[in-house]
């Protein structure tokens, strides 16, 4: 099965324009035989709010303009999109959302936990596990950048048997040693060795309000090896990648170790 990350260059408060972006690379991917694509965190508002009250303004329901885009989209291209949101909640609540939806329409959501810095401010952290759907290409999870650097939350989606973990991301640059590779796909690379499972994480590109992204989307196997990505690309790019839910049901390491059995569960 063919996967898709979509890097994409997105404008904080051009619904429009990000709709369209995001559109363009669902096309793109079903023209390359992708079923499955990941699109980054809040990738339809932009991330680099001014304040509370414009996050307010840019945010939509699941049953707003940007799901039903994804679900018809979906449906047409007989495809599994998963990409974020600002969810408008009951009472004007805010959240960080990222939702999966297939052709048979909204398969699940789910509200980012752990806050990044000014996110604090603007969003209140989800209060539910990470869920894990069962769909005509394996079992997918869903968690939003900040959410894959906690171990242990990324733990409860391989007990649940998730085959591929996406994850919508907005990855501010940040200084490290030349020739190395981010450390968030550093730890992308982790999640997916230490649990064998596949993690496709889509970041943007470009730059919005003087934040400058790290343009570090991949896809990794369950060994923890990149098979597509990271290029750190200022441009959008679509990655594509063949994944082998077989591969991630297989938790063994050679004949006397499995990475889900070997946990000493009476120690920790």
């Amino acid at each position: 099965m063919l996967a898709a990350a979509a890097q994409l260059r997105l404008s904080v408060g051009d619904l429009a324009g990000n709709r369209a972006a995001a559109r363009r690379a669902i096309q793109e991917a079903a023209q390359a035989g992708a079923k499955l694509i990941v699109l980054p965190e809040l990738a339809a508002s932009g991330y680099v709010f001014m304040d509370k009250a414009e996050a307010g303004a840019l945010s939509e329901e699941l049953t707003g303009p940007t799901v039903t885009q994804w679900t018809h989209l979906a449906e047409a291209l007989d495809m599994v999109i998963v990409g974020g949101l600002a969810e408008r909640g009951a009472a004007g609540a805010l959240y960080n959302t990222a939702v999966i939806v297939d052709r048979t329409g909204l398969r699940a959501s789910y509200r980012k936990a752990h806050l990044w810095d000014l996110e604090k401010e603007i969003f209140i952290a989800g209060d539910a596990p990470a869920p894990v759907i069962e769909t005509g290409i394996g079992r997918i999870a869903v968690m939003v950048c900040y959410d894959l650097e906690f171990p242990e939350w990324v733990r409860p989606v391989a007990l649940g048997g998730a085959d591929i973990l996406c994850v919508p991301t907005n990855w501010p640059l940040a200084p490290r040693p030349e020739g190395e590779r981010p450390g968030e796909v550093v730890r992308a690379q982790a999640a997916g060795s230490t649990n064998r499972l596949y993690v496709i994480a889509a970041d943007r590109c470009g730059i919005e309000r003087g934040v400058e992204w790290t343009g570090g989307s991949v896809i990794i196997d369950p060994d923890g090896f990149p098979i597509a990505g990271p290029i750190s690309a200022d441009d959008p790019v679509l990655l594509l990648a063949e994944i082998d839910v077989a591969q991630a049901r297989r938790k063994s390491i050679g004949e006397r170790n499995h990475v889900l059995g070997d946990r000493r569960t009476d120690l920790y």
